[in-house]
């Protein structure tokens, strides 16, 4: 058996389960969703965002990509915004990135070329690592200098995610959403607060 057969047996059993614990389940998630969520995380399938905190579903909701980038030419990201803050009005909004992060660490190494649109989409976090390497330089192993460029990438996301109109609109109409900056350790499966703004 694959591993996609698998998945849709582990589906039956898991939509089975649900029902057996309570018969009202699936009707009730097929309602309205009100997240009081917006997770902004990476794509790294270690880190599913709705695993690590316990969430239940339709209790956050999600946006993932390589790093966890906010970028602001980026429509999809965008849209998510957008519809998280107008429509579903959630009331936090979470960066997490994660130790370990693979797009981080590409950052720091020459462009894959065999990687183009990777390479054009870790530009920020190239940019973040080179306007840091002073201070990543004073770190003493390069595990060291990786995790805390991890972290400065979440700063970074935030402060962006900071400058967007959309988060001024709200901020003025609604004094919502609060920031978080987050940072998930593969090694121990905790989540470590970077920073709160807003």
């Amino acid at each position: 058996m694959d591993i996609f057969e698998r998945m849709l047996l582990d589906n039956k059993a898991w939509a089975s389960e649900m029902v057996e614990i309570n018969p009202a389940y699936f009707r009730r998630l097929s309602k309205d969703q009100t997240p009081k969520v917006l997770w902004l995380g990476c794509s790294d399938s270690r880190v599913p965002a709705e695993i690590v905190v316990n969430a239940e579903p339709g209790e956050m909701f999600v946006h993932r990509n390589i790093a966890n980038q906010i970028n602001p030419a980026d429509k999809n990201v965008l849209s998510v915004l957008e519809y998280a803050l107008k429509v579903l009005e959630v009331e936090h909004i979470v960066v997490c990135g994660h130790y370990g992060c693979g797009g981080v660490l590409a950052a720091m190494a020459a462009p894959n070329p065999e990687l183009t649109t990777v390479n054009l989409w870790l530009e920020g976090v190239r940019e973040t690592y080179l306007s840091h390497a002073e201070q990543l330089e004073t770190l003493n192993d390069q595990s060291q200098k990786i995790q805390r460029l991890v972290e400065l990438n979440v700063l970074r996301q935030l402060q962006t995610l900071s400058s967007l109109p959309i988060m001024h609109n709200s901020w003025g109409s609604h004094q919502r959403p609060k920031l978080h900056g987050c940072v998930y350790g593969l090694e121990d499966g905790m989540i470590k607060i970077i920073d709160h703004a807003q």
